[in-house]
């Protein structure tokens, strides 16, 4: 795939976490404290603003909208009358918590970065982190290479998610309860760099890459379909959404970390593709 992305909406400090959800496109404006909503003309709505850095969101069975809360380590919960404390992750998570998935039963997979690799920290793995719908917290795997990105497939089986710094997307099966097991690696990346992701109907699964600055499509195994340049800009997070979930939309930055914000070089930029989205998110 060689056409060009389209720059929908821009001036963004950092954009993350996408989701496209009741006909908009919702994303996380990292040092702006923002959750954003926009829709396909390019209008935008602040939804709500959240002081500790919102990154992965999601919503409860009843359409209230779920968003990690970075610094703090917490996931919070959007109300009629305001932000509330659904679990404190800070006891299970290494470092500051980031992406999200929420399946069907409301049930979160929370990824962390496991250590501050800003502040020169040594690498630590990570776990991934489970919070129920009653709030209450467990760790769903342990071990990751700094969890990021995260699918369920349609039937809610299986759960992908992107090892940032392992360079793979690992696998799980899932039991009713919401439990992991038969760890697996899905796809090999050969050096990629997995950030957000989302899965389409065909079961691939599109990676942003913010190091090689390209979005790319890849099948169980590593096959890879397709490649979405995004120039001189890093790719940090996709989704695929619009009226039949074959716009990719891809959260792009020219960099990451310290002194990102000032820069407020974050756009959303979108191509269409051929296979529409599905699964969760």
């Amino acid at each position: 795939m060689s056409a060009q992305t389209t720059v929908l909406l821009d001036d963004l400090t950092f954009p993350e976490g996408p989701r496209w959800h009741d006909g908009r496109l919702w994303f996380s404006d990292f040092y702006a404290h923002e959750v954003v909503a926009v829709d396909v003309s390019g209008k935008r709505e602040t939804i709500v603003e959240v002081p500790g850095q919102p990154s992965g969101l999601g919503w409860t069975t009843d359409g209230r909208l779920l968003v990690v809360s970075m610094v703090d380590r917490k996931l919070l919960r959007l109300d009629p009358g305001g932000l509330v404390e659904v679990a404190d992750l800070s006891a299970l998570a290494g470092y500051h918590c980031n992406d999200m998935v929420v399946d069907g039963d409301g049930r979160a997979y929370v990824g962390n970065f496991g250590f501050n690799s800003h502040g020169g920290d040594p690498f630590q793995t990570a776990d991934l982190i489970r919070v129920d719908p009653d709030g209450s917290t467990s760790v769903a795997a342990t071990g990751l290479a700094f969890p990021n990105g995260s699918v369920i497939t349609p039937d809610g089986g299986t759960l992908i998610v992107g090892e940032t710094r392992g360079n793979i997307l690992s696998a799980w099966d899932r039991r009713p309860d919401g439990s992991l097991h038969n760890r697996r690696v899905w796809a090999d990346l050969q050096g990629g760099w997995p950030d957000g992701i989302c899965l389409d109907a065909d079961g691939a699964v599109w990676v942003a890459d913010p190091r090689n600055k390209e979005t790319i499509r890849v099948r169980a195994g590593g096959e890879v379909t397709d490649r979405v340049s995004t120039g001189e800009m890093g790719s940090f997070a996709c989704m695929l959404g619009g009226p039949d979930r074959r716009t990719l939309f891809i959260c792009t930055c020219r960099q990451s970390g310290p002194g990102t914000a000032e820069l407020r070089s974050g756009r959303i930029e979108t191509i269409e593709v051929e296979v529409p989205g599905a699964g969760w998110p």
